[in-house]
């Protein structure tokens, strides 16, 4: 017998209800004839997916590894005869659903708008995570389309993946600070002045504290360790004066607070858009890329002060 995707659908049944009974009743069947094919099933693989008692039926290593692949190929599977009925009724100029990953921050904000505003019958689901790894496996794995992420300099994700990136834009780091801090009277900030202070991170991954630290090198001074926590208690210790912190400059700082980039960008942090390239999505890439862009260029906009100083460093 070959295994086909119906038999793949009978495990997780099984798997998903803990009973082949509930799985026979669940699937239309009846409970002997699930039983005959989950034999069937079992004999193809070579050993049994589950251990049955009176408790229900539990997965074996067996079954665990057929789950994780039924897991990944059957949503994908789902998602090619959705497109391949879309295209096939004429509606091949956008995607019906956009299933979109983030880091997070403002950049995707307006991009959900700006993609929710061009194609309004789409639709859009999110997924949130701290880790570009996590984001990537996803998008490998189908059950993403698209994962906007954040990397230090030059850096780009692992091509262990084989996904496509490509950079919606490149900022200089800024300082998070109170508006009365003695570094927030000028337009910039000095690293090599800041060797004193206490700084404040957001918890997540890649190379950045490492570039961080790498940067301080180069300005003199080793920094006093990073306190790292959630995004939200980084800028309650920078209101209250336990440390300053690194921010992009797209972020909006909240009353009593300011931010300042670092004399010479010695930081920068390049936003990225990633996709498949043989996934349904990835012909819908350079709209989706296009949308992004404009969506930074709305945020960026509200931070005057950066703008010009882009603008000036442009044409020193």
């Amino acid at each position: 017998m070959n295994l086909e995707l119906r038999h793949l659908k009978v495990v997780c049944a099984i798997a998903e209800t803990g009973s082949v009974t509930k799985a026979a009743s669940q699937l239309g069947l009846a409970q002997p004839a699930l039983t005959a094919q989950l034999q069937r099933i079992e004999r193809t693989l070579g050993g049994p997916l589950f251990d049955r008692d009176r408790r229900g039926a539990r997965p074996t290593a067996l079954g665990e590894l057929v789950l994780s692949r039924a897991r990944v190929l059957l949503p994908a599977m789902k998602g090619l005869q959705d497109e391949a009925a879309r295209l096939a009724a004429g509606g091949s100029q956008q995607l019906s659903r956009y299933r979109m990953g983030a880091i997070g921050g403002p950049v995707f904000a307006h991009l959900l708008h700006r993609l929710s505003a061009d194609q309004p019958e789409a639709q859009i689901s999110t997924y949130a995570s701290y880790y570009v790894d996590e984001l990537a496996t996803m998008v490998l794995n189908g059950k993403l389309d698209f994962a906007q992420v954040g990397v230090c300099g030059d850096a780009l994700p692992s091509a262990d993946y084989g996904l496509v990136w490509d950079t919606i834009a490149v900022d200089a780091v800024c300082v998070l600070m109170r508006e009365d801090h003695p570094q927030a009277k000028g337009t910039e900030v000095d690293l090599a002045e800041m060797a004193s202070e206490q700084w404040s991170a957001a918890a997540g991954d890649g190379c950045f504290e490492t570039c961080f630290a790498a940067a301080c090198a180069r300005s003199g001074f080793t920094p006093r360790r990073v306190l790292e926590t959630d995004a939200r208690a980084c800028i309650d210790m920078v209101e209250l004066g336990v440390a300053i912190g690194l921010c992009q400059p797209t972020f909006r700082p909240p009353a009593g607070l300011t931010t300042r980039p670092l004399k010479g960008a010695p930081l920068r942090w390049r936003l990225l858009l990633g996709w498949h390239p043989e996934s349904p999505a990835a012909r819908f890439a350079p709209k989706v890329l296009e949308l992004a862009r404009e969506a930074y260029q709305d945020v960026i906009a509200r931070n005057e002060g950066y703008v010009e100083w882009t603008r000036e460093q442009a044409a020193a």
